[in-house]
């Protein structure tokens, strides 16, 4: 008798992190996955319009998300800030990369400057050879 209430509120239990469960797999509902995205579009385009970026540029910016979306973001803060008179604001940051996108490693830049090789640090035999020429011109003539 005593089993079968505990069994019910362990699976009640289990249920009820479902949501979460499936959040940390990654299996999320399409609806909420769709209302989750547009909502970061509006505000991804409310942005690029705040910083004075043209919706061209936003829509290949940020590439991973719903054109329609972005352009509503875009348009409503475009609106606003046309009856507020707001200016825009410079963008102080390169914009993000997309999601799942690997990031490159940055080349190698040395710090230092490369040690002179000895060939490179003698100058060449015809330059030398060019000096005591001019040297022996110039008492020639005098």
């Amino acid at each position: 008798m005593i089993k079968r209430p505990l069994l019910l509120a362990a699976a009640a239990l289990a249920l009820a992190g479902c949501d979460q469960v499936n959040q940390k797999l990654g299996l999320e509902d399409p609806a909420k996955k769709e209302a989750r995205t547009e909502a970061e579009a509006r505000a991804v385009g409310s942005a690029c319009r705040h910083s004075g970026r043209a919706i061209e540029d936003c829509y290949a910016i940020y590439a991973w998300l719903p054109k329609a979306g972005v352009y509503a973001g875009w348009r409503e803060m475009d609106e606003y800030m046309r009856e507020n008179q707001i200016a825009t604001i410079v963008p102080q940051l390169p914009p993000a990369e997309p999601p799942g996108a690997k990031k490159r490693k940055a080349a190698a830049v040395p710090t230092e400057a490369p040690a002179e090789t000895p060939a490179a640090a003698t100058s060449s035999p015809a330059a030398e050879g060019a000096k005591p020429a001019d040297a022996d011109k110039g008492a020639g003539k005098k």
